[in-house]
């Protein structure tokens, strides 16, 4: 069938990219599902540094790739292989699909697929090869999803079924934002009793790590961005404190836990440096793969630290998406407040530059007339 997509044409093209304009809105070809696929008409896409980190040439693909990894829509064709997904089915599109096999998945959560994470690197589905293409060649899926599209061919394990009560916008930021910020809370800090939790970096990532430790109860929760709007943001949202990184230093403030979600290596020093005696640093955030950070051995030993890394959240996305959607629908989890622009498709390379600038939190795609 034809689809029309926003397809990354040449990686490392320079900013503004509403002018240079790296990501072209065309027709391609989406080919039926194979036996263990499925076919999702996309309803919403968030807009994620993971795809901007592909746009500026940090994270390296093949291309021509079709972007976007967050996304929920609505199933339209299943193969011959599925029997436990209906047509009509609302689903939310996860960027890691699970083999249930390998060593990885055998960690519940802690590792990630070895196979998943090889087709996500090749740009192909999870039992191989692609379904996209245009004038007859081969184009690239983006972490098993392609979202920023009317439609997607994906595996069966890129989707978590959810109900028709989650709006599209809210299910397509469950299946990163949500998953990754909101399952490192869950699943890498673990905060205990009487703990504090700091999360530094507020981007979408940051700020539903925030929403989650507040849900969670967690007594003292702290907040760090170099944006004194985004502070302003999380005070709102029920941050108890709330610190420039240069305040962090200067003022020695400290916490149990620290979560970092900025993917810079000058955010995990500060992390590293804010995390408290016996505490743990959860680091999620994505830098350029050249990037170094400098810390003291010692201080691991000395004051028995712990430093983990923790990738889409140390979750398990059939497990943990029906847990937050949950939450959601309780009121415990106000994931729509992470939603600080809607766009349509053609506003896609001026999103990446309001995400270049850190001024959006997460901006959402709509798509199908949502």
């Amino acid at each position: 069938m034809r689809i029309t997509g926003a397809v990354l044409e040449e990686i490392g093209r320079p900013r503004p990219y509403a002018t240079t304009r790296p990501l072209r809105v065309t027709e391609l070809e989406l080919a039926d599902p194979g036996p263990t696929e499925v076919r999702v008409r996309i309803e919403a896409a968030g807009v994620c540094h993971s795809d901007l980190s592909v746009v500026d040439g940090h994270r390296v693909r093949p291309v021509p790739m079709l972007l976007g990894h967050e996304a929920a829509g609505r199933v339209e064709a299943v193969g011959s292989g599925v029997g436990d997904v209906a047509v009509g089915t609302r689903v939310v599109l996860v960027f890691l699909p699970r083999c249930e096999d390998c060593a990885g998945c055998r960690t519940g959560g802690r590792l990630p697929c070895e196979r998943g994470s090889a087709s996500n690197g090749a740009g192909a589905l999870l039992h191989g090869g692609r379904r996209l293409a245009r004038d007859g060649e081969a184009v690239h899926h983006h972490l098993g999803v392609s979202g920023f599209a009317t439609h997607a061919v994906v595996d069966r394990a890129s989707v978590v079924p959810v109900g028709d009560d989650v709006p599209p916008d809210v299910a397509a930021v469950l299946g990163c934002a949500v998953l990754t910020g909101g399952g490192a809370l869950l699943n890498a800090v673990r905060p205990g009793p009487g703990e504090s939790v700091m999360i530094v970096g507020l981007g979408g990532v940051g700020m539903a790590a925030l929403l989650a430790a507040v849900a969670e109860g967690v007594q003292d929760v702290i907040a760090v961005d170099a944006l004194p709007q985004k502070l302003d943001l999380a005070r709102k949202w029920g941050a108890h404190r709330a610190y420039t990184p240069e305040q962090v230093a200067a003022e020695g403030v400290r916490a149990d836990h620290v979560l970092e979600c900025a993917g810079h290596p000058r955010a995990f020093e500060t992390a590293f440096a804010a995390t408290a005696p016996g505490g743990r640093t959860v680091t999620v955030g994505l830098p350029d793969p050249a990037a170094r950070s400098a810390v003291s051995p010692l201080t691991l030993t000395a004051e028995a630290r712990t430093v983990v890394g923790s990738y889409l959240g140390s979750a398990v996305p059939a497990r943990d998406v029906p847990r937050f959607a949950q939450w959601w629908r309780e009121g415990r989890l106000p994931v729509e407040r992470l939603i600080t622009r809607r766009i349509r498709l053609d506003e896609i390379n001026d999103a990446m530059d309001e995400l270049a600038d850190g001024r959006a939190v997460r901006q959402v795609v709509m798509l199908d007339g949502s």
